[in-house]
């Protein structure tokens, strides 16, 4: 009996994913624990693995798909015959060689247990050509004969990688029939003018070329269903909030000697760098107390106050930001701040981040300064009704003490949600964070 490989649980409030890469084949074979597939939900990617050894017989959900939880996305088949099966061919190739394509269609019927027999119950094709259900279909809907496919697959078998090379190979030429029909209709015994008038005909391949040209200047990609759902929660930002932006500068020299006096014996003792994120995270814990509304969110018609400091941290990956959460962040050493950003950060980057370390979070900190951004609007990340946007350290210079002086300086943002925030009480939070960083030590009181 086939093992039927579902769609898990995939965590509070998700009921639908999107098949992503499949990492395997139909007849490849497989060991237990070995990732086959990838599923795109709204916060994080989900890899679904093997249950057992064997070969994974059909693919029943293609990419870009849309399923539900404990929906079948594919069949595989368990235990030791199918990798027996998947070596046959190598097995006895000079057989294979005296049989040709007969000798491959009549093992393809022997009774030993072969990863073709497994890959389905359908009967074979009229035409005999023996392929993978997924790539049958395929064909069927791209028209290809899968007579003039080469099948790579166990014991010559027609897969899903086979058709699409196929067409790669056989698709720009499409226009060219007409040109090529053209020597074999010119050399009719004819008189001249049924001669002349054929070129007419049959000359212009031209327009062929053109067509293939334009085809190539667009280029259509699924977006994913964690770049969807960015989209529509970035609109929805925009239309349920009363979204404002304050914005502020701040002197960072303080900071940057502290780092530079305490960043070799911080990594040395601790394992990892010093950045600018813990000073911030400190900081807005800071401002957060003064400004207890701006931690807060509205449900309904009441104001609900966070007595806790759970801090997003904007992580930038290929599909677009996601926002782990530093829990408690008002407890954290900066050693420990460091440490779990960088821990997200890489996470981030391979896709493992889980539903737990992206829940929640009461205010959000992103630093698109990393990205060179001198200045920018940050959207609520809701239903936060604050975001703290830090942007690139460049020198400038400024007036201090009555004199102009040039000193690394940042531009910092606030936006917040209008509805409970006044705009007195959001420049004052963006002042008490601008205090914060450029007195560092006034930050250990604050902890």
């Amino acid at each position: 009996m086939p093992i039927e490989i579902t769609v898990p649980q995939l965590g509070e409030s998700i009921v639908e994913a999107t098949v992503g890469r499949w990492r395997k084949r139909e007849g490849d074979t497989v060991t237990a624990g070995e990732p086959l597939v990838e599923l795109e939900t709204d916060k994080v990617n989900i890899e679904v693995t093997a249950p057992s050894d064997g070969a994974l017989t059909s693919i029943l959900k293609r990419e870009g798909e849309t399923v539900g939880v404990n929906e079948t996305l594919a069949q595989l088949s368990a235990g030791q015959a199918e990798t027996t099966a998947s070596a046959q061919p190598t097995a006895q190739p000079a057989a294979a060689a005296a049989a040709g394509s007969n000798g491959a269609t009549t093992t393809a019927k022997a009774p030993a247990p072969m990863a073709a027999d497994i890959a389905t119950s359908e009967p074979e094709p009229a035409d005999g050509a023996r392929a993978t259900p997924l790539a049958r279909r395929i064909a069927a809907e791209r028209q290809v004969d899968l007579q003039a496919v080469n099948g790579t697959g166990a014991g010559g078998k027609v897969t899903q990688d086979d058709v699409e090379a196929y067409l790669v190979g056989h698709t720009a030429p499409v226009a060219a029939p007409a040109a090529s029909a053209a020597p074999t209709i010119t050399p009719a015994p004819a008189p001249g003018p049924a001669r002349s008038a054929a070129p007419q005909t049959l000359t212009p391949p031209t327009p062929s070329v053109p067509l293939v040209v334009e085809a190539q200047r667009e280029e259509r990609v699924r977006m994913s269903r964690r770049r969807q759902t960015i989209a529509k929660r970035l609109v929805e930002a925009q239309h349920s909030a009363a979204m404002l932006t304050t914005f502020n500068e701040i002197d960072m020299s303080a900071v940057m000697e502290v780092r530079k006096r305490r960043r070799d014996l911080f990594k040395e003792r601790y394992g990892v760098s010093l950045g600018y994120m813990s000073f911030f995270t400190k900081a807005v814990v800071g401002a957060l107390k003064a400004f207890p509304r701006l931690n807060a969110e509205i449900q309904g018609d009441e104001m609900v106050l966070k007595r806790y400091y759970d801090i997003g941290i904007a992580v930038g990956v290929e599909e677009g930001l996601v926002v782990p959460v530093l829990r408690d962040a008002d407890r954290l050493s900066f050693a420990e701040i460091e440490r779990q950003i960088a821990v997200y950060a890489d996470r981030a980057r391979k896709n493992q981040l889980s539903l737990e370390e992206i829940r929640g979070g009461t205010f959000t900190i992103s630093n698109g300064g990393t990205y060179g951004s001198l200045l920018s609007t940050p959207i609520l990340n809701g239903p936060q009704v604050g975001i703290l946007g830090m942007h690139k350290i460049q020198e400038r210079p400024i007036a201090l003490n009555g004199a102009v002086v040039i000193h690394p300086m940042m531009y910092v943002a606030l936006s917040y949600d209008h509805r409970i925030v006044d705009g007195t009480e959001a420049v004052r939070f963006l002042v008490r964070i601008k205090e914060l960083v450029e007195d560092p030590e006034s930050l250990l009181l604050e902890g």
